[in-house]
């Protein structure tokens, strides 16, 4: 039985572990940091959880060092794991890190954009991104993997077969995202409150937000060149859930080992065929497109296409759950893989 500790319980990414390794046969919660609610039971915060975790109690952050646990979650906030997991490391422990602080290689396009120096600029070299359609093999044998943002892991992976295949022009990208409230966290804000959000929909951070150089870097290791993309993200006045629509200019001519796709119906045989081994991506029919409520409480990622005929453009839309497969159910992926588990163990259900 792997004994694991989540450090930075408390919030949307922390219940959201919580819930899903109450599923799971090899593993066992041995703690869960919390400098708010230490000392309080986790089923007095999170009734929900009542019956699977009774008796665990939030420890101190600080008092991490003396958990008896092989493998972390880190679910603290931007900053703070990098404080964290070189200790955790030394000590021979396994981490998934929720947090930005390990996604970007070059540590000055992380102090660009998060807006702070990186103290653990040694790891970045051997962190290794934790998109398991992509990297599952370096995932494998990795000391530290970095959980992907809730973002970048829906608009890549729509845009990983275009952009490996050379179908795409890399200039051309355009990411529209749309989010539900639950990817602000759950520290109380006022923009983020019930009245400011319900019945309203806006774009932020436009051309500025931070998930904007994540995207470009591992678009860029996919097809061995830079890539810059134009990305707006939206608020939805709904709790879970983001739908990215990405627009793309086809090359011509397309240099490619396949077929320049020349209908819908093409590059849904070449998405299929990119992602037929993967067990957590589902590529929809002709004539349908996804849904976040279809992929709601769920590790899913749903993908359908179209090819825009008059203007030659690929529009590919994805629907992911941002709690899930864009942040714990993943993390909890890439546990599976690091660990030698079967990759679906916990993960195996239904959506909502």
């Amino acid at each position: 039985m792997l004994k694991v500790a989540i450090l930075g319980g408390s919030g949307y990414t922390g219940i959201e572990l919580l819930r899903i390794l109450s599923r799971h046969k090899s593993v066992k919660v041995e703690a869960v940091t919390s400098r708010q609610y230490k000392g309080r039971d986790v089923t007095e915060i999170f009734p929900s959880l009542r019956g699977f975790y009774d008796g665990l109690k939030f420890m101190e952050p600080a008092d991490f060092s003396g958990i008896d646990a092989g493998f972390f979650f880190c679910a603290m906030p931007h900053g703070s794991s990098m404080e964290a997991v070189p200790g955790l490391l030394k000590n021979g422990n396994r981490v998934v890190d929720l947090s930005a602080d390990f996604r970007i290689k070059q540590e000055k396009v992380y102090e660009e954009w998060y807006g702070a120096e990186h103290k653990a600029k040694g790891l970045l070299k051997d962190a290794v991104y934790g998109l398991p359609e992509l990297y599952r093999e370096k995932i494998k044998d990795a000391a530290l993997v970095a959980n992907p943002g809730c973002y970048p892991t829906g608009a890549i992976l729509a845009l990983a077969p275009l952009i490996k295949q050379g179908v795409i022009a890399a200039g051309s990208i355009v990411i529209d995202s749309k989010s539900g409230v639950s990817g602000a966290g759950r520290t109380p804000a006022l923009e983020t409150s019930f009245a400011e959000v319900t019945e309203g929909f806006r774009a932020y951070k436009v051309a500025s937000h931070r998930h904007t150089p994540e995207m470009e870097e591992i678009l860029g290791d996919i097809c061995g060149k830079a890539v810059t993309v134009t990305f707006t993200p939206h608020l939805l006045p709904v709790e879970r859930g983001i739908l990215s629509t990405v627009y793309a200019g086809i090359k011509k001519p397309a240099k490619t080992p396949i077929k320049t796709p020349t209908k819908t119906n093409d590059l849904i045989e070449s998405f299929s065929s990119f992602y037929r081994d993967e067990p957590f991506v589902r590529i929809c029919p002709a004539g349908t497109l996804p849904n976040i409520r279809d992929v709601r409480g769920s590790n899913f990622c749903d993908i359908g296409l179209v090819k825009d005929e008059r203007a030659g453009r690929v529009i590919a839309i994805s629907a992911i759950d941002n709690l899930t497969k864009g942040a714990s159910g993943q993390a909890v992926q890439n546990m599976n893989i690091m660990c030698g588990f079967n990759e679906t163990e916990a993960l195996d259900v239904p959506p909502l």
